[in-house]
């Protein structure tokens, strides 16, 4: 496996459970405020990010290369309202859409066509995790502190499988 690829995909590991840790600490926040349907969104998601690293790891060992796991950094553990953690949600899907798309360059640049070609899920995949997280932001952000709706967008969430 390209080394360079190899390397640049061991960090994306780790920002995908970065991920997964940041959305589980949002969990735990709204599960504390008792906003439950909130909470289990965040936790399905932060299932989803790992998932996302697995299929990462499982690249790099397909392809001969060697999985390097490093420190995950903590993530913030307090927010002041449902709209901020998941106006702090879109931003981060943001961040991670930029890491994606920076390793599709690379992979072009480096003309590795299998990475680049696994890629490509990851960026459709990208195009859906924002849309889902500013549809629920701007939601938020728009009802304020209105408690009936709030309480509405809580029920709605906790519908979201797995």
């Amino acid at each position: 496996m390209n080394k360079k690829i190899e390397n640049a995909f061991n960090k994306q590991i780790n920002a995908e459970l970065y991920s997964s840790y940041l959305y589980l600490a949002m969990s735990a926040w709204l599960e504390s405020k008792n906003f439950k349907g909130m909470a289990h969104w965040m936790r399905a998601q932060a299932g989803e990010e790992q998932n996302h690293a697995r299929k990462f790891y499982d690249f790099i060992h397909d392809r001969g290369g060697r999985v390097k796991l490093a420190a995950i950094d903590a993530p913030p553990t307090d927010w002041t309202s449902p709209a901020a953690a998941f106006k702090e949600a879109y931003k981060h899907e943001c961040k991670i859409s930029a890491m994606i798309h920076g390793l599709v360059d690379l992979a072009v640049k480096e003309k590795d066509h299998p990475a680049s070609n696994f890629l490509q899920w990851f960026v459709s995949e990208q195009v859906e995790e924002e849309a889902h997280a500013s549809e629920i932001a701007e939601k938020l952000s728009l009802i304020g502190d209105s408690r009936g709706p709030i309480f509405m967008i809580d029920a709605e969430l906790g519908k979201r499988g797995g």
